[in-house]
């Protein structure tokens, strides 16, 4: 099991609570992104509009507002390829559950290989 069934659920509890939230965009996934929407400006920071956990498999996903609320493809990514400002209240909680999450899909990889 990747995730800790109780702090997941508090950590999306929190998050959907401070919606929406700032968050900045790793380079992959700008350039992912971009590969993926070369008409649309993508921006390095944007905000997170929804939570959603996709159980163990996939994580806490997020909802951005690239392309406006009406975009017909809309954006959603896992929190682990977000970055977070440190002065925000739930950076540490965010923070810990990045490590921890690339941590153990890294041990998962390597157990599979």
């Amino acid at each position: 099991m990747l995730d800790d069934p109780d702090k997941t659920d508090r950590l999306v509890a929190e998050l959907q609570a401070s919606l929406p939230l700032e968050a900045g965009l790793s380079q992959t996934l700008k350039a992912t992104l971009i590969k993926q929407s070369p008409d649309l400006a993508i921006p390095d920071r944007c905000h997170i509009i929804r939570i959603f956990y996709m159980g163990d498999e996939g994580g806490i996903t997020c909802r951005l507002d690239i392309g406006g609320p009406d975009t017909s493809a809309p954006y959603i990514v896992s929190i682990t390829h977000l970055i977070f400002a440190r002065r925000i209240a739930l950076f540490r909680q965010i923070d810990a559950y990045q490590r921890h999450r690339i941590k153990k899909i890294k041990l998962q990889n390597s157990r599979n290989y």
